[in-house]
């Protein structure tokens, strides 16, 4: 071989091998999801087989979305919320707060049957358009500027993760205080959780679906309680879990309704005696000293175990890992959240991400327990703000823009960033809320100066102003590029 074939050669191999690795990283204009059951390795398919889901955030085509089981978007959603981390949650109200329990009732009544009506709205998006959450985001904020809420929900899903963990960890301490720590505690519920997200959608339904039996009986004897700023964030992923359910089949009323009440049914009940707990809770010194050692888990065992005894303990285990369900549906969303960072990351498996999530949360979950009821509040004091703008967004251009017809997100655009929407009014219309959203927030780090006369507005400023803002920006955002 000559000198000047090896020089081609040489320059050919490194050229050939990127352009190997790009072929296989690469996401094409416009791909949707595919199954090749033929093409894949036998081990691979048996998994796939059994229900792992092999998907990730490539749009889901009609064809493949056969699912008719439309009651499992109640059960998704009422075992999530039928867990533990409501109760501390409710217990700010009272505890931290020092709302009295009928005011804190009519507050969560109020606002729950509120802020469960987008996100119950917004689910029926993903039957139809077979698009996830964020994707749809995607044709209102564009392919780029889409990062920073999703960045913002990949943080929220988090925050989530960590509270569930820590409180499913206090309350498995709870049980051996001098032989089990906190630690040890948030490590197993989150070992248990990273094994049902791994599997995917039909794993996390699954738990979801028959999980809520053992569920219910501990919650009845305990209950607990959330706010309703919780509701709204949901909005960021519960297209998720409805992208494999067929259309057409069943109204979209129906979805909606299955949707809000298993967002609603579990949560009113908790966070009312949730409250109540919170405010007996200074008065009893053995609840007292409990929440000071193991936290919210301490007090059930103070609740339960005196008069239950072992059974009390049975019940004790139970509430500790009802908060499974709520972790490995924010798990799951989050491996997907993160397969939209980058182009090739559509190509790396969500597996991948669910690992990296699961070392991320064990060791900032340890961390917040330290300081359990500070992280509570500063958390709780700040999503609703992010989350109004984007579920504003996101329903005004579908009911505004799109005339409610899901058929104008196509598929060959989810992933073409000079045919989808720049995104500078989405973005625009949410920055200027922040103009009412700062002054009128509460949050235990700063009060502003609305706040102080009116109380924490600041999501219902980011929610209307951003909606009413992007109709304005949206409509000249089309003059100026030409198309929605």
């Amino acid at each position: 071989m000559s000198h000047s074939q090896d020089s081609d050669l040489e320059r050919q191999e490194p050229h050939s091998f990127k352009s190997a690795l790009t072929s296989i990283l690469a996401v094409k204009d416009g791909e949707v999801y595919e199954a090749h059951p033929d093409n894949n390795p036998k081990w691979y398919q048996k998994l796939l087989d059994i229900g792992v889901e092999e998907n990730g955030i490539k749009p889901v085509p009609l064809e493949q979305r056969t699912c008719t089981q439309y009651n499992n978007l109640f059960t998704v959603f009422f075992t999530c919320l039928l867990c533990l981390l409501p109760i501390p949650t409710g217990m700010l109200a009272t505890l931290g707060m020092g709302m009295n329990l009928r005011d804190a009732s009519l507050v969560i009544i109020f606002f729950a049957m509120l802020t469960c009506i987008p996100p119950a709205f917004m689910i029926i998006g993903g039957m139809e358009t077979g698009l996830r959450q964020l994707i749809q985001a995607r044709y209102s904020f564009g392919r780029y500027l889409v990062t920073i809420p999703l960045l913002l929900n990949a943080a929220t899903l988090t925050g989530f993760s960590l509270l569930s963990a820590v409180v499913g960890g206090q309350t498995l301490a709870s049980l051996n205080p001098d032989q089990l720590s906190v630690n040890i505690g948030i490590i197993i519920t989150c070992l248990v959780s990273f094994a049902v997200s791994l599997l995917g959608f039909r794993a996390v339904h699954f738990w979801e679906r028959w999980t809520w039996i053992p569920n219910l009986i501990a919650i009845v004897m305990t209950y607990g309680c959330l706010i309703a700023g919780y509701f709204i964030t949901f909005g960021g992923t519960v297209s998720d879990y409805s992208i494999y359910h067929k259309p057409n089949v069943v109204s979209r009323f129906r979805v909606f309704t299955y949707t809000y009440l298993g967002l609603l049914l579990p949560s009113v009940p908790l966070m009312i005696l949730g409250a109540a707990i919170g405010g007996c809770t200074p008065n009893i010194p053995s609840w007292s000293s409990a929440y000071a050692t193991t936290g919210i888990g301490g007090i059930f065992y103070q609740m339960l175990v005196p008069v239950l005894g072992n059974f009390g303990k049975f019940i004790l285990v139970l509430l500790a890992l009802s908060v499974i369900g709520n972790i490995a549906i924010s798990m799951y969303s989050i491996s997907v959240n993160l397969q939209q960072l980058l182009p090739f990351f559509a190509q790396v498996h969500r597996f991948f991400f669910i690992f990296v999530a699961m070392g991320l949360l064990i060791p900032f979950a340890i961390k917040a327990a330290e300081a359990w009821e500070e992280s509570l509040a500063n958390f709780l004091a700040v999503i609703g703000y992010w989350a109004g703008c984007f579920d504003a967004v996101v329903i005004t251009e579908l009911v505004v823009f799109r005339k409610g017809d899901y058929g104008s997100y196509d598929h060959a655009i989810w992933n073409v960033g000079r045919r989808l929407p720049p995104g500078v009014a989405a973005l625009g219309a949410s920055l200027v809320s922040l103009g009412l959203v700062v002054p009128g927030m509460a949050a235990p780090w700063y009060t502003g100066p609305v706040a102080k006369l009116t109380g924490d507005i600041g999501f219902e400023s980011a929610f209307v102003v951003t909606g009413l803002g992007y109709v304005l920006f949206r409509w000249l955002e089309i003059k100026w590029v030409g198309h929605v």
